[in-house]
């Protein structure tokens, strides 16, 4: 006996034949299924925006609009909240259903259909938009519980802060030389949490969707003189040598100010981080010409547009061969013992990403790292 919630759903069967969609619609109704139909390829689209359906049936070959095409469409163009499966019905002697596979259908029945395997691979493919419906509410919880979490716990550290400053300062009475290098300490590790957690909230805001960005022109000049100089005491107390090296006069993109300062303080931050000798060198170039590493990992943007490079090179240790393929992945920490979380790299790669940019890496154990970033420029 089929249960209950495997007949539950809302169908749509696509066909220019009304025999075919009287055929399917009686044996799904009489089945419990809830069935919407379309006569063509532009009507099921049209009914797939005002009303999602859970599964489409959806006829291969059709006039104007062909079960391949609203299959492209169904998958490519259109914002549909959840995921809907598409079962492809075609005839015995209609080409191969291949294509339509590729571009996104999930299984496929030939005509004359039978009851039986009709039947089977509509509960089949509910099973599966059911599944995946649950898997993404799960995501959900999960993302909004972080989110959340991150969020209420800034506030008992933020005020942390506060009272360790104050302790600091000598507000709350003189301390011993050894209460001060506690409460230091205690700053310090304070600080890193409060920076984690905040470094953890912007990304699971990235990667559910709410996180707006106000684009406005920016001068890279300018931000990347005030981010050296917000960074320039870490730099000092390492004797480290600071460098900006500007060479092009024109220098401004589009982008959110806010996040592109944070951008630039992780990277140059970490170039201080894990140098202990030499130089942090900060430079940038406006370039046509992309190399074949940036040309692929700019798929599907044109080549016509100019690029400004920024880059961020340190004489630091260098970064392992192994490593490198994965360190802008979420959580991947590496190998050296001042590694962070693994969030701080993931989080530049969204941020770059979502000013249409990307970020490369150049490393050499022994010779240190240069981060390179691409940002279109304003023209």
């Amino acid at each position: 006996m089929t249960s209950q919630s495997s007949r539950s759903g809302k169908i749509l069967v696509v066909d220019d034949s009304p025999d075919n969609v009287f055929l399917i619609k009686t044996i799904l109704e009489e089945e419990g299924y809830t069935i919407s139909t379309a006569e063509n390829g532009i009507s099921a689209l049209a009914e797939l925006k005002a009303s999602p359906c859970d599964l489409v049936l959806l006829d291969l070959m059709m006039p104007d609009m062909d079960g391949y095409e609203v299959t492209k469409h169904i998958r490519g163009d259109m914002k549909l909240p959840q995921y809907i499966p598409i079962l492809l019905i075609t005839a015995h002697d209609a080409p191969n259903v291949a294509h339509g596979l590729d571009l996104g259908a999930d299984d496929f029945i030939r005509k004359p259909v039978t009851v039986d395997e009709l039947l089977a691979r509509v509960r089949s493919l509910l099973r599966l938009k059911h599944s995946m419906d649950e898997r993404d509410e799960i995501a959900r919880q999960r993302e909004d519980f972080v989110s959340r979490l991150t969020h209420d716990l800034r506030t008992p550290l933020v005020a942390a802060d506060r009272m360790l400053m104050l302790f600091q300062q000598g507000a709350l009475g003189t301390l011993s030389p050894q209460m001060h290098e506690v409460i230091t300490i205690m700053a310090r590790s304070n600080i890193n949490l409060l920076t984690m957690v905040n470094t953890l909230l912007e990304v699971y805001r990235f990667e559910a969707g709410r996180k707006s960005l106000a684009f406005q022109p920016v001068n890279l000049g300018r931000l990347l003189e005030e981010v050296t100089g917000e960074l320039a005491p870490l730099a000092q107390d390492k004797t480290l040598s600071l460098n900006l090296d500007f060479t092009e006069e024109s220098n401004t993109v589009m982008g959110d100010r806010l996040e592109l300062h944070r951008l630039f303080t992780n990277l140059i931050g970490n170039a201080i981080k894990f140098t202990n000798s030499g130089s942090v060198t900060i430079r940038f170039t406006s370039q046509r010409q992309l190399d074949k590493s940036s040309q692929s990992q700019l798929s599907g943007k044109s080549n016509s547009v100019e690029y400004i490079s920024i880059e961020i090179a340190d004489t630091g240790p260098g970064i392992p061969t192994e490593e490198q393929a994965t360190i802008f992945e979420r959580f991947r920490q590496g190998s050296h013992k001042s590694s962070g979380s693994g969030l701080g790299l993931y989080l530049a790669r969204r941020i770059v990403e979502a000013h249409q940019g990307i970020i490369l890496l150049n490393s050499e154990l022994g010779k240190g790292s240069v981060f390179i970033v691409l940002l279109p420029a304003t023209t």
